[in-house]
């Protein structure tokens, strides 16, 4: 388990788990009500990051957290009415401005996937940790604090699971899905993590 260590002058050398329970230390924990258990002895090996905006293309308001709260008013927006009766989390969710919140346990299944394969296995979420970024695969920008929280997050997963790959939803769900998209800068992701070409999608 990663820890974080502290002393304050004239108090004992204390440690501070990073993770716990599958919960992350530094994200907002938001506990939503859509997710199971992993098959058992299941190995996590991939992070899946996606892109979502509600509505498309607004960004900096509360719908996504709605959404996978399953609050989400489906009155408020035409484009929510296609959305009655879906039922999607993810693990985690990096705002425009870099605000970290976890939805879901790492320990348990998340369903941001959907039907999907990643070499050869079907069912990713049984698998895998999904990371959302409030963007848009046709808009194609993310910003800069977003791939800060990002990194950091990963790096902070590699050490505590058994990561070897990070894909996007376009990789293991094509022709159905196209996010994170085009603009999403996987090389720059790569060197922010320090990690070898086999950990990422040949882009």
């Amino acid at each position: 388990m990663q820890v974080l260590a502290s002393k304050h002058p004239g108090s004992p050398l204390q440690t501070r788990p990073v993770w716990s329970g599958g919960w992350y230390k530094f994200a907002h924990h938001s506990p939503s009500p859509n997710f199971g258990p992993r098959p058992p002895a299941g190995t996590i090996s991939l992070v899946v990051v996606h892109s979502i905006s509600l509505p498309p293309n607004q960004y900096g308001g509360h719908q996504i957290e709605e959404f996978f709260h399953n609050t989400l008013d489906h009155n408020a927006h035409p484009y929510f009415k296609g959305l009655e009766g879906v039922k999607v989390s993810s693990h985690f969710l990096i705002k425009r401005h870099g605000e970290l919140i976890q939805f879901v346990s790492c320990l348990d299944r998340a369903w941001h996937a959907g039907e999907s394969s990643f070499k050869g296995r079907s069912n990713c979420n049984d698998y895998s940790i999904g990371i959302e970024l409030e963007g848009a695969e046709y808009d194609g920008t993310f910003e800069a604090i977003q791939y800060e929280a990002l990194s950091s997050l990963c790096s902070s997963l590699v050490g505590e699971f058994n990561i070897t790959n990070f894909a996007g939803h376009e990789h293991i769900a094509p022709g159905r899905k196209k996010d994170p998209g085009a603009g999403f800068a996987w090389k720059l992701f790569q060197r922010s993590l320090g990690l070898a070409d086999s950990f990422f999608p040949s882009t």
